[in-house]
């Protein structure tokens, strides 16, 4: 559904009246396209303190395709390498390396700060190092422009294992994510021939893919190189063909809570599956004292339980493939919470548990790793049918003050599906354009 208030902001009279009466004034977003696969301009790298690992990232960052300079007027992207903040004093070093040039940032720019995991080894880096998410949260927050701010943890002895979450925060790709912490594994990343297509000859399997975010998810994997399997329930079953036969993709009518619905999916993949993305969800609001107990099971079953169950038997039998990707679906309302759905939030902050639990043992056990995205409003037909008021709320409550679309949540469950994504395990990265609902 178009954003009306967006395009007015974009007019001379829209940007007058906003100003003046203090409404938000969103920036449109620079989202990945063939003709704009990069940022336009020149990354400045910066430091805060001296770190061990500034050549190696000064050629990480190189890769990116983006020209790396150490000093520009109008930079699209910066990074700030913060690992060597190990006191609170020398916090002052951020705030000295980004306040002369955090103004010149062009618009829909990117800044990615560095950092390292706080740890109980040594109270006073970890303060430090935790001030730096704070930091982060905040400057998100008052940026503008469309510009985004994350803060990524990486061990400085495996700055390597870092190059696809840098190209994936300094692209358009990461239009709607901001004020996120992302940590990151040594785990050494897998190689890629051509990053044009990180996906080619691995098989995703995308549930929920007939329609809205769940296409769009599909949509992307199959533009990365993926041969892609689309499942959703056979009422669907004509949206559905027709999704999975734009995308060269096969259709599979299946509910996702069938007893039988992991040895299906088998027999779907027979050479196994290298991604599995759980987008199927549901939602059946009402507030608690008003909900019937069939409505409260149905959305726990479909959206928690059938992944937990799937999940677990694809793993054992052995379907998920070694190096394989499990990205799961969660929301924001599973972190902050949403009146009128106790039942939803449950099942998507469970979703949440199930990623942090089981994602080191997945990795261990079967060289697999587990996250999610938690998107916030992203504009499909489910929200266009939301009361106006709600829906405007939804879109502006954020530091972007506009809904995301459904190729946002898909570039994320991408980035996480690559095979160089190794070391991103654990992680549930919200995709609401820093919603001020929530951490």
């Amino acid at each position: 559904m178009a954003d009306r208030y967006l395009h007015f902001t974009g007019t001379a009279p829209g940007r007058f009246l906003t100003r003046r009466l203090g409404l938000p004034q969103p920036a449109p977003l620079r989202r990945w396209s063939p003709r704009t696969p990069t940022l336009d301009g020149p990354l400045l790298h910066l430091t805060a303190g001296e770190s061990a690992a500034t050549g190696e990232l000064g050629a990480l960052l190189a890769a990116t395709g983006l020209e790396v300079t150490a000093r520009t007027e109008r930079p699209a992207g910066i990074v700030l390498d913060a690992t060597a903040v190990d006191t609170p004093g020398k916090l002052a070093g951020v705030h000295a390396a980004l306040h002369p040039v955090i103004r010149s940032l062009a618009p829909g720019g990117r800044v990615v700060v560095l950092g390292v995991r706080p740890s109980a080894d040594d109270h006073h880096r970890a303060a430090a190092q935790q001030a730096l998410e704070g930091f982060v949260r905040s400057l998100g927050k008052e940026i503008g422009r469309g510009a985004t701010v994350q803060l990524l943890r990486i061990a400085p002895e495996a700055v390597g294992a870092a190059e696809s979450t840098l190209r994936f925060l300094l692209s358009p790709r990461s239009a709607y994510i901001s004020g996120q912490v992302i940590e990151l594994t040594a785990a050494v990343p897998a190689p890629v021939a051509d990053w044009t297509a990180p996906l080619a000859g691995r098989t995703a399997l995308v549930t929920g893919a007939a329609r809205g975010i769940g296409a769009s998810v599909a949509s992307v994997l199959a533009r990365d190189g993926a041969r892609v399997v689309c499942l959703d329930v056979p009422r669907t079953g004509d949206e559905l063909a027709r999704t999975a036969e734009a995308l060269g993709a096969t259709a599979l009518p299946l509910d996702i809570t069938a007893d039988d619905a992991a040895e299906r999916i088998a027999a779907a993949a027979p050479g196994g599956l290298d991604v599995l993305v759980h987008n199927a969800g549901i939602t059946r609001d009402r507030r608690l004292a008003n909900m019937p107990a069939e409505r409260w099971a149905t959305v726990v079953d479909v959206n928690l339980d059938s992944v937990l169950r799937t999940t677990d038997a694809l793993l054992k039998a052995g379907t998920v493939n070694r190096g394989g990707r499990i990205v799961a679906t969660a929301s924001i309302a599973g972190i902050a919470g949403n009146n009128g759905q106790t039942n939803y939030a449950a099942s998507k902050a469970g979703i949440i548990g199930l990623v942090r639990a089981l994602a080191p043992r997945a990795a261990a056990d079967h060289d697999v790793t587990v996250n999610a995205v938690a998107p916030g409003f992203i504009e499909t037909k489910m929200t266009a049918a939301v009361p106006l008021l709600i829906r405007e709320a939804g879109r502006r409550m954020n530091s972007l003050a506009q809904g995301g679309l459904p190729v946002d949540v898909a570039e994320t469950t991408a980035w996480f599906a690559q095979p160089a994504s190794t070391a991103v395990n654990g992680q549930v990265v919200r995709v609401c354009g820093q919603s001020l609902l929530g951490a």
